[in-house]
């Protein structure tokens, strides 16, 4: 049985935005069986865009029910039957928030009618909703709302049914390819996996772990190398698999830092590759005899941590000739002029003297710190506060002086006035030069709750 759905929404965030509008047509394979659609109040504006485009304003959700006054009858119709859609992800994501925001685990089995019709119906220019219905003669009854677009998801489901039947290609049977798998993993645990951040073990029949991963989403991705065969690698490894484990870390920086901890503690068969670090190049810095900040480049040791790592000597010498210039440093104490005199930009003007005694430390070391605070925590003593495991529950990851010290997890409600719930949840782990750069990565490219000093 197939539970054929369409949403419409006030924006395209699930973790943002609400659902105006859900259809749910039920389809047994032959025909609809049942239906159900209604509006639904989002509790926030509709911008003016969204109801040009859906024709769903909100006079007309005014009256309309709130999702936790339908959330009953939605899991009741779609209890059993494969969730279906044109684009799955983003309405299952949408349906699964409101559902999260209740403290309501939904979960159904996927198929989505835009990756199946590319294997069944190959060569349209265009897989939308709109363009491939076109092209295969389906009317849509109303474009943009739940209703229409769901029913003409069904007559696509339709086809794509009869399809699968003349091609005997099996496309739809949803076994994840069980025949290529190892004989003693369980199936039905596979679907257990939360759809959260998180980290996953895969274990050979001996019960050896022989591969850590980590995603935002581990269903997902544990699905994804069950059905991978972009290499003979993936597929060996598929088919040695024989458990599955995971954990839930609702941060993704902790999921991270918990892979990279594990893969170095465990050195799993599979994750060699992730051993092999190809950052084998690095800056570093100390203070010298006259008191001047020096920067140097080398080939780093698994016991040091860099301020930066690289991938070749060409890019370290790339990214220190730009600090040379952007902070106007001496390049004789970046280590890339070796000379016993002046070095070559104190002959033309571009260098202030350091080399030479001209400049003093103290007047030279305040662009150098500038440098130092773009690779450096600056010994400071913080707390980043992410995302945890459930809405009451945050996960800390603590730096103290400017070193990793550990993460962990806390109540909100334990806080209080204090940080005392915050460094007692700290589980100990210790740093090294990996460690460094995901969390300057993460603090540089992602957006955490907070940064609290201490």
């Amino acid at each position: 049985m197939y539970a054929v759905v369409d949403i419409e929404t006030t924006g395209g965030s699930a973790r943002l935005e609400r659902i105006t509008e859900i259809a749910v047509y039920i389809h047994d394979g032959n025909q609809i069986v049942d239906e159900y659609s209604t509006l639904i109040n989002p509790e926030r504006s509709i911008p003016y865009f969204i109801t040009a485009l859906t024709g769903i304003s909100n006079e007309m959700v005014e009256d309309a029910p709130r999702f936790f006054e339908v959330a009953k009858k939605i899991v009741e119709i779609t209890d059993g039957n494969i969730f279906v859609a044109h684009n799955a992800r983003f309405d299952y994501s949408f349906i699964r928030q409101e559902f999260s925001m209740l403290g309501y685990n939904f979960k159904r089995p996927l198929l989505d009618t835009v990756s199946l019709s590319r294997k069944l119906l190959p060569g349209h220019k265009s897989y939308s909703l709109g363009n491939l219905c076109k092209d295969l003669g389906i009317e849509i009854l109303g474009r943009h709302r739940a209703s229409g677009d769901a029913l003409a998801t069904v007559r696509l489901l339709e086809l794509l049914l009869e399809s699968d039947r003349v091609q005997n290609n099996g496309a739809l049977v949803r076994n994840r390819k069980a025949a290529k798998l190892h004989p003693a993993l369980d199936l039905t645990k596979i679907a257990d996996i939360p759809e959260e951040p998180g980290i996953y073990y895969f274990y050979n029949e001996k019960n050896e772990i022989i591969y850590v991963g980590k995603s935002r989403n581990l269903c997902q991705r544990v699905n994804t190398h069950l059905s991978n065969n972009t290499s003979y690698r993936e597929m060996e490894m598929r088919s040695v698999i024989a458990d599955i484990s995971w954990e839930r870390t609702g941060s993704e920086l902790v999921a991270l830092l918990l892979e990279s901890a594990e893969i170095k503690n465990l050195k799993p068969l599979y994750n060699r590759a992730q051993r092999r670090t190809g950052f084998r190049w690095g800056i570093y810095s100390h203070t010298d005899e006259n008191g001047y900040i020096r920067f140097e480049y080398r080939n780093v040791k698994d016991d040091e941590v860099p301020l930066a790592l690289f991938s070749s000597k060409e890019r370290v010498r790339a990214r220190l000739e730009q600090i040379i210039s952007e902070h106007g440093l001496c390049q004789k104490l970046c280590g890339m002029y070796e000379t016993e005199g002046p070095c070559f930009h104190r002959q033309v003007s571009l260098c202030q003297g350091a080399c030479c005694g001209e400049e003093k430390p103290a007047s030279y070391n305040e662009r150098a710190i500038a440098v130092l605070d773009e690779f450096i925590f600056t010994e400071r003593n913080f707390f980043i506060i992410d995302r945890g495991r459930d809405s009451e529950e945050r996960a800390a990851v603590k730096i103290i002086n400017g070193k990793y010290a550990g993460y962990g997890y806390f109540n909100i409600n334990d806080v209080g006035f204090g940080l005392t719930a915050v460094h007692d949840c700290i589980r100990n782990a210790t740093d090294n030069r990996d460690i460094q750069v995901i969390i300057k990565g993460y603090l540089k490219n992602h957006r955490v709750e907070k940064i609290i000093d201490f």
